[in-house]
């Protein structure tokens, strides 16, 4: 594809995104899956012009409104070309050519709003700090009382693109084996510095094509993720619960660290994820795990009460720790989705509660940054539920040294760890 056809593809993808009320690399897996005539270079560089756009949704807003234009797809890509990447009026009006392939010519009031901005950069001193930060408006004051004048390093690094993070599957594994799989493939990974299973990869590769993982010998999973699962600390001939499990990312992790020895029930109240997880689970060469569909009414919860030793609950949440991976979705999220989030959570909790026997330990996840979601939910959890106390993170971390954070729990940042941000509490039943 010539870089017009690479443009006009983006601002189609844009305008599909904006049309749907899914995710966008839900929306973006659908437009390369119907466009297969587009290659993998090309797929790479229209997702860059795309998430480039994406991860300056305020900012390109604020320009286009100062020169009293809409964020149209099409002048949302023309002036983040403009802005973020350095370009020029004439190289933009080559760009939109009309010609074969090519976005249709810029129209006068394009033009005109388009030089408005030329001679300008991204950022601009009259901004407010939210539209610099690419904050909500409602969400900003809660950030800032979570990480102070850190605020700005947290807010920088959540817009940066994220490292594709691989967990090698020691069932069938190791990390060097792993790692020279991968090497044959023309892929060089290297050991994330916080998870002894972990390998990262610069940029974007379709890793899920090649033979390791099509052998099980890796699994996407971001460091952060991994280190939820190392603190559940399930071992093997325990009796273990993944309570969301979704697809099954991190039963698969529990299942290694049990050696596929022991009872593993993978639980969830969406079927169509909990049947997703299956050819996961096989791939993997995991034999230990079950699946079990929560229901209304359901008395499965009940029957088994007090009887396993780990049950992990990562919690449905407001995902503000992944926004590096889904820029599209900090302007989806409201400050009535957090409210309903942490009532759901805090339900969750209780019910997940009951299932851990005496001695067992509770651990408590979110993709979250925020205190309400977080170190907030536990502390109303342990006054519910004063059986249950936490245990500090440096009694929990199994690994030699230190933990990578201070503090009762583990709170990831992608500024401080380069992860996502993740929370983690363990809580011991007494």
């Amino acid at each position: 594809m010539t870089p017009a056809a690479r443009l006009a593809a983006s601002i189609d993808l844009l305008a599909a995104i904006d049309l749907s009320p899914r995710p966008a690399d839900a929306v973006a897996n659908d437009f390369f899956r119907s466009r297969r005539y587009i290659g993998a270079a090309d797929r790479r560089a229209v997702s860059e012009v795309t998430w480039d756009v994406l991860r300056a949704p305020r900012r390109l807003a604020w320009w286009l409104a100062r020169a009293g234009a809409a964020p149209t797809p099409r002048l949302r890509a023309a002036a983040a070309a403009l802005l973020r990447a350095g370009g020029s009026l004439e190289a933009l009006a080559r760009a939109f050519s009309g010609g074969r392939f090519a976005p249709p010519p810029l129209d006068p009031a394009e033009q005109a709003a388009l030089g408005a901005l030329a001679g300008h950069t991204l950022d601009h001193p009259a901004m407010p700090e939210a539209v610099r930060l690419e904050l909500p408006d409602w969400l900003l004051p809660l950030l800032a009382a979570r990480f102070g004048p850190a605020l700005g390093s947290e807010a920088a690094a959540l817009l940066a693109p994220a490292s594709l993070d691989l967990r090698v599957n020691l069932l069938k594994t190791t990390r060097d084996a792993a790692r020279a799989a991968l090497a044959a493939e023309g892929i060089e990974a290297l050991p994330t510095p916080l998870s002894p299973w972990g390998l990262r990869i610069g940029g974007r590769r379709n890793v899920t094509a090649g033979a390791a993982f099509q052998a099980g010998l890796v699994e996407i999973q971001d460091e952060g993720s991994q280190l939820v699962a190392l603190l559940a600390d399930a071992r093997p001939g325990q009796s273990v619960v993944d309570f969301c499990a979704g697809a099954g990312g991190k039963t698969l992790a529990l299942a290694m660290t049990m050696a596929n020895r022991g009872r593993l029930l993978g639980c969830d109240v969406s079927a169509p994820r909990l049947d997703g997880a299956i050819r996961r689970l096989r791939r993997a060469g995991v034999h230990n795990a079950e699946r079990h569909l929560l229901v209304p009414g359901d008395k499965w919860a009940k029957r088994r009460a007090g009887s396993f030793d780990r049950v992990l609950v990562d919690a449905p949440c407001t995902g503000t720790g992944t926004w590096r991976r889904n820029p599209d979705a900090r302007m989806r999220l409201t400050a009535q989705d957090l409210e309903e989030l942490t009532a759901r959570q805090a339900v969750i909790l209780d019910q997940a509660a009951s299932l851990v026997r005496s001695g067992g330990k509770l651990i408590y996840a979110t993709c979250s940054l925020l205190a309400e979601e977080n170190e907030a939910q536990v502390s109303r959890f342990v006054t519910r539920h004063p059986e249950f106390a936490e245990v500090p993170l440096a009694r929990a971390w199994p690994l030699d040294g230190p933990p990578p954070c201070p503090g009762p729990a583990l709170a990831l940042t992608p500024a401080r760890h380069g992860t996502d941000g993740f929370f983690c509490a363990v809580l011991e039943r007494r």
